[in-house]
């Protein structure tokens, strides 16, 4: 969470239906966060639309409260232990992580589970071109973005007691299995061509490194980073809502599908002139991702990628069905269902041009 105005960002008193007993929470602060000084002030951020988020503002210092939606819940969904949990483990390894102060279980505090962290300040990059920054810092954001994921995936997640995170092996059989049978069965958002070739397609082509397996982000972008203020340096990454053990590669590749996404269907350099930007190029960036963690190339990487686009596709695909079903009506989410027909046929384009590269 940043200063940096952003209407992503940005925070509102407490919406209607996400209110809770701030005394109590005041209460719970003064045990549990070294330091914390009355009065609180709570506002929420715009964001934050599965697990609400909070602003804590103090006299001394602002924190973030991230707290499961109220109401009745999918059993296993809006796992706020899961995201405190792989924060703690990370930060004790050395990674860039906001600091946690604690989770709180007793939904007598404030309804729900819930945990606070610090809030980093910093400047995040909404824009994959870096606007505003001279072409040497854009090129050294891009080796330290480079340098954030491969440090993540050297991670030992057994060492850092994260060996129960998620199950090891055959990350990619068991996605493609979870996401074709998601599209698959959600009849309001109909029927495509290129998703049903990739599903075809896909589970045939796995590569051989199934088992490969670190901690992974599973939203990896520039804009889930906070930066520095003034140095190409990152302070802290966010989102840690999908995280779990998986393939590396994978993960990687999610990141450096920025090179070839249009920008307007998420934060891409698609249409960008990088060398321009002083951005260095995808085959540059692959070979930092190898060289900082050992590995001599990524074969698989092609279809790391038509991975990527299908998965992402088949995310577009279930916001499509809640928009029919009119259980989702945000501005973000027609934007979503409008590319959505662009972005299948990417993924299948990106599924053939693996299917040369072999």
């Amino acid at each position: 969470m940043s200063a940096t105005p952003d209407e992503n960002l940005g925070t509102t008193s407490v919406r209607e239906g996400y209110a809770f007993d701030e005394a109590a929470l005041a209460d719970w602060m003064r045990v549990n966060v070294p330091g914390y000084a009355d009065p609180l002030t709570v506002e929420q951020f715009k964001g934050g639309q599965s697990n609400p988020t909070y602003k804590l503002v103090t006299p001394t210092k602002a924190y973030v409260l991230r707290r499961k939606p109220p109401g009745r819940l999918l059993k296993g969904a809006h796992a706020v232990e899961r995201e405190a949990k792989v924060l703690i483990a990370l930060e004790k390894a050395g990674f860039p992580v906001a600091h946690v102060h604690g989770l709180c279980v007793d939904e007598s505090v404030i309804g729900t589970w819930f945990y606070v962290m610090d809030m980093v300040e910093g400047r995040i990059f909404w824009d994959a071109t870096v606007p505003g920054v001279s072409k040497t810092e854009r090129a050294a954001i891009f080796d330290a973005m480079n340098a954030s994921i491969a440090q993540l995936h050297l991670v030992d997640y057994e060492a850092v007691g994260l060996g129960d995170y998620g199950r090891p092996g055959n990350y990619f059989e068991r996605q493609i299995r979870r996401w074709s049978q998601q599209y698959l069965e959600d009849a309001d958002a109909g029927r495509d061509p290129n998703m049903d070739r990739l599903i075809e397609w896909l589970p045939g082509n796995i590569p051989a490194d199934d088992d490969d397996t670190s901690i992974i982000h599973g939203d990896f972008r520039i804009d889930n980073m906070i930066f520095h203020p003034t140095e190409p340096k990152v302070l802290a990454v966010l989102d840690w809502e999908l995280s779990t053990l998986g393939h590396p590669g994978a993960d990687f590749a999610y990141n450096a599908m920025m090179y070839r996404m249009p920008p307007h269907i998420v934060a891409g350099l698609g249409d960008a002139d990088i060398a321009n930007l002083g951005i260095c190029s995808e085959e540059d960036y692959v070979a930092a991702y190898c060289a900082r963690t050992g590995r001599a190339s990524l074969p698989g990487y092609e279809f790391y990628l038509a991975f990527n686009f299908f998965r992402l596709a088949a995310i577009f695909h279930g916001i499509k069905g809640r928009v029919n079903r009119g259980t989702a009506s945000s501005a973000q989410a027609r934007e979503r269902v409008r590319a959505l027909p662009e972005l299948m046929a990417l993924a299948w384009r990106q599924a053939q041009k693996a299917d040369k590269s072999k």
